[in-house]
């Protein structure tokens, strides 16, 4: 690729300011990058603080050790990326109507984010966590949970006999999430 960016800070910049390439150890802050065509980019050991990447196509685009800060992510189709070597970590992002479809992103973790109706069929999520993460109308469908955190997350249903979920963690308070198909009331 010809565009080689490394150890550069981009801030309050929008889409037109970045040309397709390899961004490696990069730091992007405050940019707005909402349904700009991410397509073919290559993020590597970078972070994005208080950006905006909602609706951003992302047809092979390449995450690795990626890291999200407070990021608004809105309907993104994380499962178009570039599979190889793909991941990343949240922290207070706002991830509403994303898709992480079929995906395996093993510990991944989600911290302090909203997920509202995020799409997981299907995605290895083993050892992932969700800390104090809202998973409100979050699908999923034959997922592997396996010793996945969900101790301080709510507002999340989870059917046990449609996913695996050996050793996952949850809180006494919050089993509600696992019992919501047995139509069980709990006081």
């Amino acid at each position: 690729m010809s565009n080689y960016q490394v150890s550069k800070q981009f801030k309050n910049i929008d889409i037109s300011a970045l040309s397709k390439g390899e961004y490696e150890d990069c730091l992007f802050n405050g940019c707005i990058f909402s349904d700009a065509d991410l397509s073919d980019y290559i993020f590597v050991d970078c972070k994005f603080v208080q950006c905006d990447l909602s609706n951003a196509k992302l047809s092979a685009c390449a995450f690795r050790d990626v890291q999200f800060k407070d990021c608004k992510m809105m309907g993104l189709h994380f499962d178009e990326c570039n599979t190889f070597s793909l991941s990343f970590g949240f922290n207070a992002c706002v991830l509403d109507y994303s898709s992480f479809y079929k995906l395996k992103i093993k510990k991944t973790a989600f911290k302090n984010c909203r997920m509202t109706e995020v799409d997981f069929t299907q995605t290895n999520l083993s050892e992932a966590s969700f800390d104090h993460s809202d998973l409100s109308g979050a699908i999923f469908f034959q997922s592997n949970l396996e010793k996945a955190d969900f101790r301080s997350s709510f507002n999340f249903t989870i059917d046990p006999q449609q996913n695996s979920m050996r050793k996952a963690r949850f809180s006494s308070t919050s089993l509600a999430g696992l019992l919501h198909n047995y139509q069980i009331v709990i006081d």
